[in-house]
């Protein structure tokens, strides 16, 4: 932020702002709405997509934008762009299509809606700053190398876990340390909440069900953690990770002993998280010193007698620092996080409950299934099915709860676009 807020002030003076066009419109695109429309100079929110129309307006009117225009077609839109007017549509390949957009913001939190909107930004050459964690833990390294080809950038949001992580990730590498453990810090892990159970705090917080539901059940940090894996290359220590439960309040600079030592000083290191230590909703590193006489210093900077140092950020502030990505990506064309290259670990569909032969399963979040991490090798040795690619897939037998599902398991109902992506990546990145 210290260079990224000069530089955007240099925009505004310019008046050469970073031009977002955002697509989705829920929860926390209405809060990034709100925080680049009043708080962030040199980058203006040009245009908004939703799949319903009256939603992407209403994005403009909570952020405060009185004159705004409905955008039809592709002249319509940069003529609104140019006449410094809002507009807002329900064609998301508009944006994608437009030399007056210079980053893609995806919003959407849908895996098959984003990978269409993605690709298609990424054909067009743009920039793509993306606030979706299910679709990047399916299919982002393929995303990545698309994006490679076409000399663009696309990274996942600062903000969330997985971008406050790979800050963290890159502070603790640059002073010397290696990192043996990312780790995320969760209030809760139950992996039989549904939307039901979850109906009361969805509608509390103005959010989605099944989308809270996937923070409670286990498959939103599975992602996460994913991503994490994914963009530094590390591992998960076991199946569905080890995710120890703490007295609640544990400080975080006591975890090092819930972790087995062996996976701290594992060649890759591991992702994981833990359930009850503070502060919490926070993310950490556990790290090593490299130079036995700096561990000394360590020592004096209150870092303890190692040998696993502790670093942490005690929140992560969501829309508030998506911003910050979004002019990384454009002025300094650097990815907040992003695939290293091949996949490290897939989040793979578990049932929720005993499911029957013919029972099509629903979405994330939902009532079948759950999210856990394996590492990619596994995965695709077994034959595991990812959980990204399960919705709507028809069951060929009868599954117990808690068993993986396997490709073997299922009919798939069409072929998606993210099936035919994941497949491709498959191929590229042979385990």
């Amino acid at each position: 932020m210290i260079i990224i807020d000069n530089a955007l002030e240099k925009l505004a003076k310019e008046g050469k702002p970073i031009r977002v066009g955002m697509i989705g419109s829920g929860f926390m695109a209405r809060g990034v709405a709100i925080q680049i429309v009043n708080f962030t100079p040199g980058i203006k929110l040009v245009a908004v997509a939703n799949r319903t129309l009256e939603n992407a307006k209403k994005v403009y009117q909570e952020a405060g934008v009185k004159s705004t225009i409905h955008a039809t077609d592709g002249k319509m839109l940069d003529q609104a762009i140019n006449n410094n007017t809002a507009a807002f549509t329900n064609d998301p390949f508009l944006l994608c299509k437009s030399k007056k957009i210079d980053v893609i913001l995806d919003m959407t939190g849908a895996i098959e809606y984003g990978a269409h909107v993605v690709m298609e930004a990424i054909k067009n050459k743009k920039h793509v700053v993306s606030f979706n964690a299910e679709l990047d833990g399916t299919i982002g390294p393929i995303l990545k190398h698309y994006a490679n080809k076409a000399g663009v950038i696309y990274t996942l949001a600062d903000g969330d876990q997985p971008g406050v992580t790979m800050n963290l990730y890159r502070f603790v590498t640059g002073i010397g340390l290696k990192p043996v453990l990312c780790g995320n810090i969760k209030g809760l892990q139950d992996p039989y909440r549904n939307p039901t159970t979850q109906e009361g705090f969805a509608k509390k917080w103005k959010q989605n069900a099944a989308m809270v539901t996937s923070f409670a059940d286990g498959t939103k940090i599975s992602f996460e953690q994913a991503i994490v894996a994914n963009a530094t290359g590390m591992k998960v220590g076991k199946r569905g990770m080890h995710g120890p439960v703490v007295e609640l309040g544990t400080r975080v600079e006591e975890l090092a002993k819930y972790y087995p030592t062996k996976d701290l000083n594992s060649k890759e290191g591991i992702v994981d998280y833990v359930v009850g230590a503070s502060p919490a909703p926070g993310v950490f590193v556990l790290a090593k010193s490299l130079n036995a006489k700096q561990n000394h210093y360590l020592h004096y900077y209150k870092l303890g007698e190692g040998p696993f140092y502790c670093f942490y950020v005690p929140y992560h502030l969501c829309h508030f620092e998506i911003p910050s990505s979004i002019a990384r990506a454009v002025l300094f064309k650097d990815a907040t996080i992003t695939p290293l290259g091949r996949p490290m670990v897939e989040v793979i569909a578990t049932a929720k409950k005993d499911l029957k032969k013919g029972e099509v399963l629903d979405q994330l979040g939902g009532y079948a299934t759950y999210g856990v991490c394996e590492n990619y090798e596994q995965a695709r040795k077994e034959n595991l099915l990812p959980i990204g690619l399960a919705e709507d897939c028809v069951l060929k037998r009868d599954i117990k709860k808690d068993e993986i599902l396997t490709f073997d398991d299922v009919i798939f109902p069409k072929e998606s676009v993210t099936l035919k992506l994941w497949k491709e990546q498959v191929r590229l990145f042979p385990q």
